[in-house]
């Protein structure tokens, strides 16, 4: 005890000190509490946001879905006036409704163009299972697996098959 009393003033400075650190500690752990609720705000707000994005991605997809061939309609919808406009004619003959299929017709392929839609023909080809269906075989002159003729033609979008080709295939002679 009598080094306790000898030095009072120590004593004080070591109080004081005491104190001043306490005081510091608590300011720090105010401050890092302060920086760890910026923090959950900020993870919210990013959470938030991310879940914003993707719900407005699976509405523009879902957009896209449905409106996807809306270009490709409207461009058919001049060929289906001409379809209704043909009908419509009282004194129509024969020519003259000709004429009026061929103009479609070629109102039709120039939507095709329009939206890479092509024609398979494949007459004198080899057969191609990918691109061309069998009807039957028929003995031919012709090389053999080559079509000798054409049903139905066939159709692809961006030379993907929409539709394949109908097709005899020649077969060799007995």
């Amino acid at each position: 005890m009598q080094e306790e009393n000898q030095h009072p003033e120590q004593d004080e400075i070591s109080e004081a000190q005491d104190a001043g650190a306490a005081g510091s500690l608590d300011a720090r752990i105010a401050e890092l509490e302060a920086q760890l609720a910026e923090q959950q705000a900020n993870v919210l707000y990013v959470k938030a946001e991310g879940e914003n994005i993707r719900r407005r991605a699976a509405e523009d997809i879902d957009k896209a879905r449905k409106f996807a061939l809306e270009k490709f309609s409207s461009e058919l919808l001049a060929v289906k006036d001409s379809l209704d406009a043909a009908l419509v004619v009282e004194n129509a003959t024969v020519e003259s409704y000709k004429s009026g299929v061929e103009l479609t017709a070629k109102q039709l392929l120039s939507v095709f163009e329009k939206f890479h839609i092509t024609e398979i023909n494949p007459l004198g080809e080899k057969f191609d299972p990918n691109k061309h269906q069998a009807i039957s075989m028929l003995e031919s002159d012709q090389e053999p697996n080559s079509v000798i003729s054409v049903l139905q033609k066939g159709y692809a979008l961006n030379e993907r098959v929409l539709r394949p080709a109908l097709v005899t295939v020649a077969k060799a002679k007995s």
